[in-house]
């Protein structure tokens, strides 16, 4: 067995052991009311595409599939079968009340040929490409005004052939910001499960001012060296579940965020209401964090049971000077890390900008961050919590932080941020050891 099979495989198997592991445990699944029964049912070889061979290119049956749902109008939807082989195709849209449904051994695979990949227009809430000024190119599953999608299978995959995009990305020859793999906007009861994306061009997954969303028992993966393939990106969203996944990516596992500096600040969608569970995984960035693109606002979010290792920051919440927005009443909790760089990094200092014309003095808030039952072990640094100095970071909790490693584990750094620290080790910084912070941290927990 290849090493890239090989690698794969212990990835799917350990995201089964984690859906396993779960049980009857607490779930927000139910966010997203179950998807009536579809009246329809169609396979996309009936469709053409030369039966998933591989080397036909297949976009105008997946074209021609969802046309035929969107004409049909079966009661409670349709559902489009991919069976067993790979599919490659270049981008396409979904449809409303549309079940996409993988067979296991079914390869949706992204064309190399950049030719086949249309424009589109930048996000309201970013104002340009998140690389390059100007469009995007559309992502590889698309959908926009959707409702009832549900994307699943039998741990089918779908493959972004990643490989030229980063190639054109390091050697700076990009005309345009790279594809993801999923992207819905303006879109409500999605649900995603059961799927295995591999080598996105860039961001994985991409909710965009959506709501109800459940995405669970997914497997992300990427090599660690390929840039910016964030795993699952929920942005200007709302009511967003996310559970009992295996990410292992290049870049943030998981990264809440609610557009960029005066084009985020004027769309004014914040992320809210956003629970995460039961997540494993490795990234040289972040296993969970927040931002940096967050001037419509964060709030109102949940992350436990997490499980993260070799990796470059367990927590990373982060914003800058000119983001204007909010980061708060978020508690990441019951959080297991080894072999990581830094434990939690909250940052004022970290992302560019669209363009010159941020507002300098557009600056976030942050507060109400409650961080609990964090155990490491093989942890180089504890970590920093920088604030920025005319908008301090405030009411800031760190309950029960056990961080070790194998030498002294460097010490925690502090500037321009207030609250408290209850049982904390290493010794926390001075800043969280007054008492004027230490109601809200008793009362947060």
């Amino acid at each position: 067995m290849g090493r890239q099979r090989w690698w794969l495989l212990l990835a799917v198997t350990a995201a089964a052991a984690v859906v396993v592991g779960a049980g009857a445990q607490e779930t927000c699944s139910d966010m997203v009311p179950a998807a009536p029964r579809r009246g329809a049912w169609m396979s996309l070889a009936s469709f053409g595409g030369g039966g998933g061979d591989g080397r036909t290119l297949s976009t105008a049956a997946f074209q021609a599939a969802v046309a035929s749902i969107e004409r049909r109008r079966a009661p409670g939807g349709a559902l489009l079968y991919v069976p067993p082989g790979v599919w490659l195709t270049g981008p396409f849209n979904l449809t409303s009340h549309m079940t996409l449904f993988l067979a296991r051994g079914a390869v949706i695979r992204a064309t190399q040929d950049t030719s086949s990949w249309p424009l589109i227009e930048p996000l309201l809430s970013y104002g340009r490409g998140r690389e390059l000024p100007g469009g995007r190119y559309m992502s590889l599953i698309h959908g926009n005004g959707l409702q009832d999608v549900v994307i699943t299978g039998d741990n089918g995959t779908i493959d972004g052939q990643g490989s030229a995009w980063w190639d054109m990305w390091k050697k700076g020859t990009l005309p345009f910001t790279r594809p993801h793999l999923l992207e819905l906007m303006n879109s409500s009861d999605v649900v995603v499960s059961n799927v295995v994306f591999q080598d996105s061009p860039f961001w994985n997954i991409h909710p965009v001012y959506c709501s109800n969303v459940v995405i669970r028992n997914v497997t992300v993966l990427a090599p660690h060296d390929s840039p910016n393939t964030d795993g699952i990106d929920p942005d200007s969203s709302s009511n967003v579940c996310i559970e009992d996944c295996y990410i292992s990516t290049g870049d943030d596992l998981i990264a809440i965020k609610s557009g960029w500096d005066e084009y985020g600040m004027a769309y004014g969608r914040p992320s809210s209401h956003i629970t995460i569970r039961r997540i494993t995984g490795s990234s040289p960035f972040a296993g969970f964090a927040v931002g940096s693109e967050t001037s419509g606002g964060v709030e109102h979010v949940l992350a436990e049971h997490l499980n993260f290792f070799s990796s470059g920051f367990g927590i990373h919440i982060k914003t800058n000077t000119g983001r204007g927005g909010f980061i708060r009443n978020v508690t990441v909790s019951d959080v297991t890390l080894d072999s990581v760089r830094y434990g939690l990094r909250i940052a004022g200092d970290v992302g560019g900008h669209p363009d010159d014309r941020y507002d300098r003095n557009a600056l976030p808030v942050v507060d109400g961050l409650t961080i609990k039952n964090v155990q490491g072990q093989n942890i180089r640094e504890a970590g920093s919590i920088k604030g920025i100095a005319t908008s301090a970071f405030s009411r800031i909790c760190l309950s029960n932080v056990k961080l070790n490693g194998g030498a002294a584990v460097r010490p925690w750094k502090c500037e321009a941020v207030s609250g408290a620290a209850l049982d904390v080790q290493p010794s926390p910084c001075t800043e969280l050891t007054s008492t004027s912070g230490m109601s809200f941290c008793t009362n947060s927990l």
